[in-house]
């Protein structure tokens, strides 16, 4: 198994990691949430982890993408949304309980976007439930790397975000909007772009072959500042069996979340006005 990066890879890291630099500097930050997403970006542990769980979901169940290009859009996906509800005035529950810092919900949120899909080199069933247990110590490893002497800050940040990677197939009940954003993060990565390997490996009808049919249907999904609400999501489609991501996929975990309410969603065949679901 190679662990040598893909174009791809790099394209969305640096996409990453350009992202929390305008919010470092917009919203007077503290460089933890680009440490600790350069820490693990540089980490073999967590790219084998990546690239295997991507063996299993690809190559053994037939699956999407669930490895690094499908985690780091996650993340990337997340930031978005965090930052569109800072410019709307919304803070993070850590910031409303006056429990930690803007930072530390974005530490949170990015550590979990990496890590949710860890349980897949396991198994589909109950993933979540092995990422969390997979990468429990790792997480705290990297904090204590980048927090060596703030043991509070160190203990909030990772319930939080364990609380993002076993939440994130709605099978856990979660209660913090940034959980509630790694949610919807993760069903925002539906387009054709996931489905590409599977469908091009030739294979017996299987389980998961919905996912790949409907995902490569997808054109694009964008993530924008809303009208009613303050995150705007928009799904584009080339044909209508790319409606049972929307359905089957996005919108429970968009009902599940604890940030439904700060979310507007509308989806539609090209060519054809959206319509709005949420």
């Amino acid at each position: 198994m190679n662990n040598e990066k893909s174009i791809k890879e790099e394209i969305i890291e640096n996409k990453i990691l350009k992202l929390l630099d305008e919010i470092t500097a917009n919203y007077s930050m503290d460089s933890l949430p680009t440490d600790i997403v350069k820490l693990m970006l540089a980490d073999q542990e967590i790219q084998t982890i990546h690239n295997y769980a991507n063996i299993v979901a690809i190559t053994r169940l037939g699956f999407n993408d669930h490895g690094p290009v499908h985690m780091k859009t996650v993340c990337y996906n997340a930031l978005k949304m965090i930052r569109i509800l800072h410019e709307a005035g919304v803070q993070t529950s850590l910031e409303q309980e006056s429990a930690g810092s803007l930072s530390d919900s974005v530490t949170a949120v990015c550590i979990a976007s990496l890590l949710h899909d860890a349980g897949m080199t396991i198994a589909r069933k109950n993933h979540e439930l092995y990422s969390g247990i997979l990468t429990f110590q790792k997480i705290r490893e990297i904090l204590a790397q980048a927090l060596p002497g703030d043991v509070r800050r160190r203990t909030v940040i990772q319930s939080l975000a364990l609380e993002g990677i076993l939440g994130h197939m709605t099978t856990n009940p979660i209660h913090s909007i940034e959980a509630g954003l790694i949610l919807i993060a993760d069903g925002c990565d539906m387009t054709k772009g996931r489905a590409r390997i599977p469908m091009e490996i030739p294979s017996k009808p299987a389980e998961g072959d919905i996912h790949k049919y409907s995902a490569n249907s997808i054109e694009k999904v964008r993530i924008l500042h809303g009208t009613k609400h303050p995150i705007k999501i928009e799904v584009h489609m080339k044909s209508e069996v790319g409606f049972f991501q929307v359905e089957e996929v996005l919108i429970p975990k968009i009902q599940s979340s604890p940030a439904k309410h700060l979310i507007e969603l509308y989806a539609g065949v090209e060519g054809e006005e959206l319509k709005r679901y949420i």
